[in-house]
C-alpha cells in the first residue's frame, strides 16, 4: 500500500477561508517577542541590582575608612569619606528605583545623579588622600621605632600643656614644642628651619605612634577604595542608565496575558454589494398605495 500524500497547503482563493490563520501567527510572533523582552528585563534588572548592591558596599567601606582615619589624628584633615555619602546615596536610591513600578524613571535619574557627583568626589578624594600620603607621612622613621611619644598625663587635653623636647642631628642639637598625647619624629624635624620640612614631624591628639602608623595605612586604602567606588560608579551609572528606559516586568506579562480580540469571519454572511451601479432598497422611496383626497370643486354664482 501506498503510504497517504500530505495535504497541500491551501492557496489561492481558499485560502481566505481560514483568515484566522495569519492572527494566529501574528500573536505567536508578538508572543515570542513579548516573552523574549521580559527575559531580557528580568536579566538587566538582576544585573542592575548587583552592580548597585557592589557600589553601596563599597560606599559603606569608604565612609567607614574615612571617618577612621580623619578622627585619627587631631592635625591631620581627610576628606575621603564624602564619596562614601554621596555614592551611598545614590546606590541606595539605585535600589529603590528598581523594585519600583511607577516613577521608576525619575527615582532611576536622580539615582544616576548622584552617583555622577559621588564619582567626581571619588577621582578628587582619591588624588588628594594618595599625594597627602605619599608626600607628607614618612612611614620609615615610625616602622624603625625612631619617633617617640609624649604624654603628660592630663588626658586628651594637649592644648592645656606643652613641653621642651631635645631633637638630635648630625651636626647640632635644637628644642622642639610638643603638646600632649603627640607623637614626634626628630628625624624628619628640620632645626635650621622647620618651614621647609615636607613631611609631618609630629601628629596631634594620638594615643601611641602605631595611630600614625594606622593613619598612613588607612590614608592609602582609602584612596584604592575611592579609586574603586569611582570606576564602579561609572559602570553602574552607564547600567542604571540603559535600565530606566526599559519597559516593566508587569507590563510586559499584562500585555501578553491579554491579547487582541479576533475577529470572527463567516464566509456565508458576505454579501457583495455594488453601490455604484444601483440604488439599494432601503434608499428608494415608497408612496402610499391608497388614493389622495381629492380636492372639492369651487362653486362659482
Amino acid at each position: 500500500m501506498m503510504a497517504p500524500q500530505p495535504a497541500a497547503a491551501v492557496s489561492g482563493p481558499l485560502a481566505a477561508l481560514d483568515p484566522t490563520a495569519d492572527e494566529r501567527t501574528r500573536d505567536f510572533a508578538e508572543s515570542s517577542r513579548t516573552w523574549s523582552s521580559a527575559g531580557q528585563f528580568a536579566k538587566r534588572k538582576k544585573t542592575s541590582l548587583w552592580f548597585t548592591v557592589s557600589l553601596l558596599v563599597v560606599s559603606v567601606f569608604i565612609l567607614t575608612i574615612g571617618l577612621a582615619a580623619t578622627t585619627r589624628t587631631e592635625n591631620v584633615t581627610v576628606g575621603g569619606y564624602y564619596p562614601g555619602i554621596v555614592l551611598g546615596f545614590g546606590s541606595f536610591l539605585g535600589i529603590v528605583g528598581i523594585y519600583l513600578v511607577e516613577n521608576r524613571r525619575q527615582i532611576l535619574v536622580a539615582s544616576i545623579v548622584f552617583i555622577s557627583f559621588g564619582v567626581v568626589a571619588a577621582f578628587c578624594c582619591a588624588i588628594v588622600d594618595g599625594v597627602f600620603a605619599a608626600r607628607h607621612i614618612e612611614p620609615r622613621p615610625l616602622y624603625n621605632k625612631r619617633c617617640q611619644f609624649y604624654s603628660s598625663g592630663i588626658g586628651f587635653l594637649y592644648d592645656a600643656y606643652q613641653t621642651e623636647v631635645t631633637c638630635y642631628t648630625l651636626n647640632s642639637r635644637c628644642q622642639l614644642k610638643v603638646k600632649s598625647n603627640t607623637c614626634y619624629c626628630c628625624d624628619l624635624y628640620n632645626c635650621e628651619n622647620s618651614e621647609q620640612s615636607s613631611s609631618y614631624y609630629e601628629f596631634l591628639g594620638v594615643s601611641s605612634c602605631q595611630d600614625v602608623v594606622h593613619l598612613y595605612r588607612l590614608l592609602w586604602s582609602s584612596t584604592v577604595l575611592n579609586i574603586i567606588g569611582l570606576f564602579l560608579g561609572i559602570i553602574t551609572a552607564a547600567i542604571l542608565g540603559a535600565f530606566k528606559d526599559m519597559v516593566p516586568l508587569s507590563q510586559i506579562a499584562f500585555s501578553a496575558t491579554a491579547p487582541p480580540p479576533q475577529i470572527l469571519y463567516n464566509p456565508a454572511q458576505q454579501i457583495l454589494t455594488y453601490a455604484g451601479f444601483c440604488p439599494s432598497a432601503a434608499t428608494i422611496s415608497t408612496y402610499p398605495s391608497y388614493p389622495l383626497p381629492l380636492q372639492p370643486k369651487p362653486h362659482y354664482r
